[in-house]
């Protein structure tokens, strides 16, 4: 079960925004767009998706949901068009499009395609915008990736997460290992930047699983990966297996660990780290995308519960974050109605703004400029710096940047830079 929307006050029906929002020039402005839809559900996956099981079964079997879902999104793509002129932010090109789920590439690439071409037809794409989308490696073929490239796609992050089959089936992962080399190889020929994701850290895995699994990555060879220690979230199957002791919870220190090794092995290949679970080979490897997120730039996501950001004026409320109803059913009958898709939204001020500026923004290699600090924060980079959590060298230059151990600890870090 995908965890609970967050208060907020009731959106404008219309959609509409804030008329104090600022034009957004001097951020860059993304595009989130959310595929709820999965063959299966992985124990460990707290995510807002759904199998076409569980939709037929709450439709009366009429239904899937996955043919007309490029068209409603396409809705919600012009709806976001009327309420950004209306606010004189339509004019801004997007630079970055990520396409999450779920399992994007469950929908065909035509469709995929369709969705790219509507944000590009709406807004227009900067030059050399990324655009991801993410996918599970028995979910493409090579015509597959090749039709996403020629339409426009630059970039896939296919779902790796072991290399060890056992692994895989305690994390209730489909796909057989050894398509995952295969996967990279026919998204190179299509032209196709790759990244892997994995996860450490998985019950029953050893420390020679992880360096398998890392090992397996380097050997394909490419540019970017991210790594997720495993997190037991409440509502899902994983959850309960372990409070039966089915499965034992993972072990932090086992976690912190398996981080140290993939930070060696990765840098070893070539690939620096540039926030804390993400590894580059150079820094035009980067996610852009991500990256936005990280640094507080504007993006609108679209999609059941897909969440969106813009920031706004220099007094006053400073920005306006707000987040769609979750089930694709509703998310089409609103959209369908006229009305916003938007289930809340909250007006984050200057203090708020101050705080996720530093919960996000001392996560990444550039580190966190000390004047985004408060004075209470400041006095507490002597203590970091000498408990080894803050790079020293960087601290005098008014910079808090993590050592490794400050990223195996960085929400102490936190704590004590917002007091």
């Amino acid at each position: 079960m995908s965890p609970a929307l967050p208060e907020g006050e009731v959106p404008p029906a219309d959609g509409s925004l804030p008329a104090w929002l600022d034009d957004g020039a001097d951020r860059s402005f993304g595009v989130y767009v959310h595929v709820p839809f999965c063959t299966v559900r992985c124990g460990y996956c707290d995510f807002n998706t759904y199998t076409a099981s569980e939709l037929l079964a709450e439709a009366g079997g009429r239904v899937a949901g996955h043919e007309a879902y490029a068209g409603t999104v396409l809705r919600e793509v012009a709806q976001a068009a009327r309420a950004l002129d209306a606010v004189g932010r339509g004019g801004r090109p997007v630079s970055t499009v990520f396409v999450g789920g779920g399992t994007p590439t469950l929908l065909p690439a035509g469709d995929l395609v369709a969705v790219l071409d509507g944000v590009r037809s709406t807004w227009g794409l900067s030059p050399g915008a990324e655009v991801t989308t993410e996918a599970n490696p028995d979910s493409v073929t090579p015509e597959s990736l090749a039709e996403l490239a020629d339409g426009g796609f630059t970039r896939v992050s296919f779902g790796m997460q072991s290399a060890v089959p056992h692994v895989l089936a305690t994390l209730e992962r489909t796909h057989d290992p050894e398509r995952v080399p295969r996967a990279v190889e026919w998204a190179r020929d299509a032209g196709l930047a790759v990244s892997l994701d994995l996860i450490y850290g998985t019950p029953g895995e050893s420390v020679e699983d992880w360096r398998r699994s890392l090992d397996a990555v380097v050997a394909c060879g490419v540019d970017h990966v991210s790594a997720y220690a495993l997190t037991v979230e409440e509502g899902t199957k994983m959850a309960a297996q372990v409070r039966r002791g089915v499965l034992p919870r993972p072990d932090p220190d086992d976690q912190a660990a398996k981080y140290e090794l993939a930070d060696d092995v990765l840098t070893a290949a070539g690939l620096g780290w540039y926030e804390i679970s993400n590894w580059a080979r150079t820094p035009d490897d980067a996610c852009r995308h991500n990256v936005g997120y990280w640094r507080g730039d504007d993006w609108w996501g679209f999609g059941p519960g897909a969440h969106s950001h813009l920031g706004g004026a220099a007094d006053g409320p400073r920005s306006v974050r707000w987040w769609n109803v979750k089930h694709p059913r509703a998310y089409a009958d609103r959209l369908a109605a006229g009305a916003t898709p938007a289930a809340g939204r909250e007006l984050l001020g200057p203090d708020e703004v101050q705080l996720e500026r530093v919960l996000l923004g001392v996560r990444i290699r550039d580190g966190l400029p000390l004047d985004h600090v408060d004075a209470a924060g400041r006095h507490a980079v002597a203590g970091l710096v000498a408990d080894g959590l803050l790079d020293g060298g960087a601290a005098v230059r008014g910079t808090a940047l993590l050592t490794r151990r400050g990223r195996l600890l960085a929400d102490a870090v936190v704590r004590a830079l917002t007091a």
